[in-house]
């Protein structure tokens, strides 16, 4: 009888996640930064595969700082290296805060999470594995008062 009750009640859980997943969602993954200092050399890695390179993505940095982050910005690289090995890098200015101090990304304690589009109606030049790296981009080294970061790719609505 438990066997039967566990069973329904995974079959049930599962039902419930499928419902709540998001169908234009290609990928989405965030990287704890290690004792919240992100370095240079410490670089947050993804490999994604676009099985469609005909319709338009829509690409999302992700991050999280804690309440003690200084600035009111912050600069990153991101890398996409294609399947075919060619290689491009945009440096991002990202801005966390308005003039007076306030925090622009959704915060939860002491946490600030942000999600901000780094290209919109993207066209993957070929379909594949594309390898991403994102790598903050600012004086400091390490970055201190980073939680994460991350990636989020989406079929373009």
């Amino acid at each position: 009888m438990a066997r039967i009750k566990l069973f329904w009640v995974s079959v049930v859980a599962m039902a419930a996640l499928q419902a709540c997943s998001d169908p234009s969602q290609v990928f989405d993954n965030n990287t704890e930064i290690a004792n919240h200092n992100w370095s240079y050399v410490n670089r947050v890695k993804y490999d994604v595969d676009i099985a469609d390179n005909s319709i338009p993505y829509n690409l999302y940095f992700n991050v999280r700082v804690t309440g003690n982050y200084r600035y009111s910005n912050l600069f990153a690289l991101v890398k996409m290296t294609s399947p075919g090995k060619k290689t491009l890098v945009t440096r991002y200015e990202f801005k966390l805060a308005k003039p007076d101090g306030e925090w622009l990304g959704s915060g939860t304690g002491n946490l600030y999470s942000y999600q901000i589009l780094i290209r919109k109606n993207f066209k993957f030049p070929a379909a594949g594995k594309w390898h991403f790296e994102l790598e903050q981009n600012m004086r400091d080294n390490p970055l201190h008062d980073v939680s994460d970061a991350g990636l989020r790719i989406e079929k373009a609505k």
